[in-house]
């Protein structure tokens, strides 16, 4: 059973930063594979980061890349999307996602959202001009 929880996001103006946690409750956190996307409305969902078990290898969207960043803290069971210089566009549902293997396969990084199974409920984010 794994389940993941978000929290950080809020209402803030542009050019203002944000970091958003998620908290993993799996008994092998560290055979996860995690990643974040976003939905705004209206738009299909949007890959947004990913990061390897060791945390050693981070994968970002080409719509955030240079302003967010993804990390992780094995001994929390956390992962984590640091995003600085928001920009209206950035406004949506970010939410979570994990799956058990790695982050690379056959066909490059999973950026997809049928390559993971698991799903946090997402948390807001509200950029204003």
């Amino acid at each position: 059973q794994v389940q993941l929880v978000e929290s950080g996001g809020g209402l803030v103006q542009a050019g203002a930063s944000l970091r958003l946690s998620c908290v993993v409750s799996a008994r092998a956190f560290t055979t996860l594979a995690m990643a974040w996307f976003r939905q705004a409305p209206e738009k299909e969902r949007e890959f947004v980061a990913a990061v390897s078990w060791s945390g050693h290898s981070t994968y970002t969207g080409d719509s955030v890349k240079g302003r967010f960043t993804i990390s992780r803290d094995n001994a929390k069971n956390t992962v984590f999307l640091q995003m600085n210089n928001l920009k209206p566009e950035d406004t949506a549902v970010y939410s979570c996602a994990a799956v058990s293997g790695p982050v690379i396969i056959n066909s490059g990084v999973r950026a997809r959202a049928d390559q993971y199974d698991y799903w946090g409920q997402g948390t807001q984010v509200t950029v204003s001009s």
